[in-house]
């Protein structure tokens, strides 16, 4: 599912579902949203100040009752998690949800969005969000899912690693940057397809937003093969596939590149060759 979230909880939330119940009367039994499904503002300030401890935050209820009434598995992208000890700094948390709205599994998202943009543009992720240091794999009826967020997109050392868990599915819901997204989105998802022989589903965020904050959109869902299944453009919306799981193991019998894995030793520097 696509969305274009701002910084009004209410509105986020309404927008949230019915794109929930729209995918759900499509069929959809597994739905994910976007990173900051909940709220998004380009101020870490104003992320800062909606965000709550876990048990008390108002978006995670929401999503379960969601969850429940759909009768769908269902990814809600991220929220903005208050850390206990850590008042400076939040977890950008992602959850998966069981058709009872129980919590399957959280993760917290690695990797942190340090980077100059093209238009000269500075985001300091790391100034506002704590990095998780754990990384995911979920149990879903179909298979294994491994969960990431955004950035994470860009370290393929962790999606190998989530392959190698077991993981068929790879679940990346993101508000990726439109200067960036341009130049680099459809590539990444489809490396990180093609490379672990795994389905790529990467919900987006699109649209402008408060605080100066632009994305990309294009929404995609990806076979094991690398080739694109659905996408969306540019506005909200919901992206619907069938997937057989049964193609993830064919690739991976074709071309069992995850069992061809080798230790090696770190590089030599200097320009001296071996011996």
């Amino acid at each position: 599912m696509q969305l274009n979230s701002g910084n009004d909880l209410t509105a986020n939330l309404r927008a949230a579902g019915s794109g929930v119940r729209a995918a759900a009367e499509q069929g959809a039994q597994l739905i994910m949203l976007p990173e900051y499904a909940a709220l998004l503002d380009g101020s870490g300030r104003v992320m800062r100040d909606n965000s709550y401890p876990e048990d008390q935050h108002p978006a995670l209820p929401a999503f379960q009752a969601l969850a429940q009434e759909t009768r769908a598995w269902l990814l809600p992208g991220s929220i903005t998690v208050e850390i206990e000890g850590d008042g400076a700094r939040m977890a950008n948390r992602s959850y998966l949800l069981s058709p009872d709205g129980a919590i399957v599994a959280r993760y917290d998202k690695i990797h942190m969005f340090d980077a100059i943009l093209p238009s000269g543009k500075v985001i300091r992720e790391s100034s506002a969000y704590r990095p998780g240091a754990q990384a995911v794999v979920a149990d879903l009826p179909w298979g294994p899912l491994g969960m990431t967020v955004c950035y994470d997109l860009r370290f393929p050392q962790l999606y190998r690693a989530l392959a190698k868990a077991g993981a068929i599915f790879m679940a990346v819901p993101s508000s990726f940057q439109r200067e960036t997204g341009v130049a680099h989105w459809h590539t990444l998802l489809r490396a990180r397809a093609i490379e672990n022989l795994s389905y790529v589903f990467a919900p987006a965020m699109c649209g402008d937003h408060p605080g100066n904050r632009s994305t990309y959109g294009h929404s995609l869902i990806v076979d094991p093969w690398g080739k694109i299944v659905a996408e969306l453009g540019t506005e909200p919306g919901v992206a619907i596939a069938d997937i057989d799981v049964t193609e993830v193991a064919r690739v991976r019998r074709m071309l069992p590149a995850l069992e061809h894995d080798r230790d090696y030793a770190a590089p030599r520097t200097g320009t001296g060759g071996p011996g």
